[in-house]
């Protein structure tokens, strides 16, 4: 990597998703690290949730140096469009990163033998509330699946109810009704357990505000914490910056899932992971900032300082971090650690992208169990066939 002293110009350009989560943090990084490497520049682009999803990880890696990647894409390796990082990286640095990985988010960038990328984010479903508002009302915090519906019944409750988030639910559904989605390429889940998961999603969305149904977890949190109107949310991916004093106009507070037949529920793993393009330019000088920026330190340091949701557990467990968040990392840490990972296969961005749409159609009352299962797993079946040859 060239040095301070070196007269090579490098620009490094990287592509990351919209939200202060997302993209501050690695501004800030790109800005030390530039301090410290004079002879590099990182830019970094951002796109919203959507645009970022529905673009092709193999064009941008044609485009960017850097990529902020969701790990269900490793499963699509065979493209070749990013660097196995484990060829740049030295074996005790990964051995860090796999021993402080907060759940399975490190290993989910490892797949087919290659590490594709860095868990430099981590996040699940957790529940989160307005404490100011449940204390002036002389409302507890729901422990449990009937406290929630309780609390949906007073109108008092704000859940995301976009294709994509109940889809990630419905798994969690499956997993809290005793069986794992995506056992065998048969089928998704069995036809027991899938409608006891649907009648048990609609226990809880039937009695939500229609207008959910177009919010995703941040359009959520901006509602709770910019109005009084809801006071809780069971689940949605964390943000950490909604529990920040000055974030927003109101302040959430994040705790543990709720208990469902004695036992609390298990999330989908989300976060992000920092992968490196195999079309760059300046290999050597991505890999030193991807190093940097996922390191322990810069993780638990400037990493959350500036609004991030590290990826390694030092930054978990610091005080730091957790003062600053209200405990946010504390509090939700043991969703993390017990979070589903979702599958890898080539083909499961196609069932991920298309899944969640007759789940929500059934929860909107538009069709019956049967036909929304076998819709479902209709798209699994067509996930399959997209597997490389």
């Amino acid at each position: 990597m060239p040095s301070a002293k070196s007269n090579t110009e490098i620009t490094i350009k990287g592509i990351t998703w919209g939200h202060s989560r997302g993209y501050t943090p690695l501004v800030a990084a790109a800005q030390r690290f530039t301090e410290l490497n004079p002879a590099i520049t990182i830019t970094w682009e951002k796109r919203s949730l959507q645009q970022f999803a529905d673009y092709p990880i193999e064009e941008l890696a044609k485009v960017y140096d850097l990529l902020i990647i969701d790990h269900p894409w490793a499963g699509a390796a065979h493209t070749n469009a990013v660097l196995p990082l484990e060829q740049y990286l030295p074996a005790e640095y990964l051995s860090d990163q796999a021993e402080n990985s907060i759940g399975f988010s490190h290993q989910s960038y490892y797949y087919g033998g290659h590490q594709w990328a860095l868990a430099i984010d981590a996040a699940t479903p957790v529940a989160s509330y307005r404490a100011d508002l449940m204390k002036k009302a002389g409302a507890k915090v729901p422990g449990t699946w009937a406290e929630v519906l309780d609390l949906a019944n007073k109108g008092r409750l704000a859940v995301p109810a976009i294709p994509i988030d109940i889809l990630m639910n419905f798994y969690m559904f499956c997993i809290a009704h005793g069986c794992r989605p995506f056992q065998s390429q048969e089928r998704v889940i069995d036809p027991q357990t899938g409608e006891a998961a649907l009648d048990t999603m609609q226990e809880l969305y039937s009695r939500i505000d229609k207008k959910f149904f177009s919010a995703n977890p941040i359009a959520v949190a901006e509602a709770m914490t910019a109005t009084d109107d809801y006071w809780y949310c069971p689940f949605a991916y964390g943000y950490s910056n909604y529990a920040r004093e000055g974030y927003a106009k109101n302040k959430l507070s994040y705790t543990d899932l709720v208990a469902f037949n004695g036992h609390r529920l298990r999330s989908t793993l989300g976060g992000t992971g920092l992968a490196i393009s195999a079309s760059t330019n300046h290999p050597e000088a991505a890999i030193a900032f991807a190093k940097y920026v996922c390191a322990p330190k810069t993780q638990s340091t400037l990493y959350v300082e500036h609004g991030g949701q590290p990826g390694h557990k030092q930054a978990w467990l610091g005080k730091a971090a957790n003062h600053l968040t209200d405990n946010y990392f504390f509090n939700t840490l043991p969703a993390l650690e017990r979070s589903y990972m979702r599958p890898r296969y080539h083909g499961y961005l196609h069932f991920q992208d298309h899944a969640g749409n007759p789940i929500q159609q059934f929860l909107q009352g538009r069709q019956d169990k049967k036909s929304t299962l076998k819709k479902v797993e209709d798209i699994y079946a067509q996930s399959l066939k997209k597997e490389p040859a």
